[in-house]
């Protein structure tokens, strides 16, 4: 059984693969014909014959997964999945449509327990109901499970990675340099997210935008205490004068205290953790190794 319901999972996972794998392939043909239009406009037929197979196969299903999950969808969760894009770092492969395919395909995997459970491996009762009901649910959030993890996972790295920036950043900055060119030499020479998104930073103010306006845009990618604290004292230092310097220094110690106090936390945490596989998994294991002998000859002196 364990093995038929992992080859429903790999049949639901291909799936959702393939549909996705078309959705981006329609992105990309569309796409190239708009350049392409810009030149010369093609005509129906070339358009459709520029299209792949899957695309021509797969387009209209694509489309019309696309339709039922706009339909079904609550207002505003569409740009709550935009942000959470943002928040991950527009990681490749995930995008809005793409994302809403993967729901649907998730909620429509119910199908696929029921005909699994109740027409192939003929059950019958409430078992089968709560595993169709847990697998689909799987399914469902396991889009936005994975991209919450995403989230997580990087604004891990940029806390972490901050106070060493802020480092870098008063050596460049009491050196004589200013604050954007500060800023350039110390993201050209650390990698990670937050280095990219000081890059970017960098790329709006030469765009145009103020410091100001870049700062609060960085904070909004982010979504980090630590860097909204530090785009705080950065405005408050644009308004009141204050040495660019003397902020950094004092962001820098803060972080890096935030940061020690983080780590202790978790270290703290670590006991309470490791109370459920020791009680789980180590104890009756040891159990086992020293109570079974004596059970074993406890048992043969009574036959």
């Amino acid at each position: 059984m364990l093995i038929i319901v992992l080859l429903g999972v790999a049949a639901v996972g291909l799936g959702a693969w393939s549909v996705s794998t078309v959705l981006e392939e329609r992105r990309e043909a569309q796409r190239s014909l708009r350049v392409v239009a810009a030149y010369a406009g093609p005509t129906v037929r070339e358009a459709e014959l520029g299209e792949s197979l899957g695309e021509r196969i797969l387009g209209p299903v694509t489309r019309g997964l696309l339709g039922i999950g706009h339909r079904f969808t609550p207002v505003g969760y569409l740009d709550k999945v935009k942000r959470d894009i943002v928040l991950a770092g527009n990681p490749p492969g995930y995008a809005v449509d793409r994302f809403l395919v993967m729901k649907v395909l998730g909620a429509g995997s119910a199908l696929v327990w029921i005909a699994l459970f109740y027409g192939v491996l003929g059950m019958s009762g409430l078992v089968p109901l709560v595993l169709v009901i847990a697998l689909g649910a799987v399914c469902f959030f396991a889009p936005d499970t994975a991209l919450r993890k995403r989230i997580t996972a990087r604004q891990e790295e940029i806390e972490r990675a901050l106070p060493d920036m802020l480092d870098l950043l008063v050596i460049s900055v009491e050196a004589g340099l200013g604050f954007e060119q500060a800023l350039e030499r110390t993201a050209s020479a650390m990698p990670g997210p937050l280095a990219d998104e000081a890059r970017r930073m960098l790329q709006e103010i030469r765009m145009g935008s103020s410091r100001a306006d870049a700062l609060r845009a960085l904070e909004a990618r982010t979504d980090v205490d630590d860097v909204r604290s530090f785009t705080m004292a950065m405005l408050q230092a644009d308004n009141f004068g204050i040495s660019i310097a003397k902020i950094l220094k004092a962001q820098a110690d803060e972080t890096r205290l935030r940061r020690r106090q983080r780590a202790q936390e978790r270290a703290q945490k670590m006991p309470v953790k490791m109370l459920f596989p020791l009680v789980f998994c180590v104890f009756p294991a040891i159990f086992v190794v020293l109570l079974l002998p004596g059970l074993l000859t406890i048992l043969d002196s009574l036959a």
